[in-house]
């Protein structure tokens, strides 16, 4: 299946824009990893990229399905995803647009701790192929936005230092890269922080 199709059934209502006080700063961030190749469009076209905080309890506003292609985005390409069931495959969301194709991986991040405020995932080769040495990674066979990631996810969650660490590699979904932590700066500053720290090694 192509990257970037949304594989999980979203019970999709659609809304005008959301106003929440931390799109602002999601688009901020945002902005700054386009700038910097994290999120875009591919050589086919498809956008990649997205990122999200957490709302109340495991509820979350998420950059929508496809806006990778956007050069600037604002609170009209947000969507707030209200609930979700990883064993369904199910994502019920309201906005003006479609919840990212990744909001089961972010889902699943929130479900597995209160204490995460925020999720970003990009794209980016040669990181990745770094950080497969150096990060915990999800199985080859689980591939993106489906329960097998999610479960991935869990998995690693429990059994490995992610929780220290905040930053997890896709290992079956070339490129994909996964951080989170308390906030949405503190994410992009775990990317950004690996980032100077791979430079440095070159």
């Amino acid at each position: 299946m192509k990257e970037g199709v949304i594989k999980f059934h979203c019970n999709w209502t659609k809304t005008e824009p959301i106003e929440l006080p931390c799109i602002s700063e999601l688009v901020y961030w945002r902005q700054l990893l386009y700038r910097k190749g994290y999120i875009g469009v591919d050589s086919k076209g498809i956008g990649f990229g997205n990122l999200s905080c957490r709302t109340t309890d495991n509820q979350f506003i998420i950059t929508g399905s496809g806006t990778g292609q956007f050069q600037e985005i604002g609170k009209q390409h947000f969507a707030l995803v209200t609930g979700f069931n990883i064993h369904r495959n199910t994502v019920d969301s309201v906005g003006p647009v479609i919840a990212s194709s990744e909001s089961l991986t972010h889902a699943v991040l929130y479900l597995c701790d209160p204490k995460i405020g925020a999720v970003i995932h990009v794209h980016h080769l040669a990181m990745w192929r770094a950080l497969l040495r150096k990060v915990p990674k999800t199985g080859k066979q689980a591939e993106y936005g489906t329960p097998e990631m999610a479960k991935e996810v869990i998995r690693l969650y429990s059994q490995t230092d992610l929780k220290t660490q905040g930053i997890l590699v896709m290992a079956g979904h070339e490129e994909g890269i996964v951080t989170f932590g308390p906030n949405i700066s503190s994410v992009a500053r775990i990317l950004l922080d690996w980032e100077a720290q791979l430079d440095q090694n070159l």
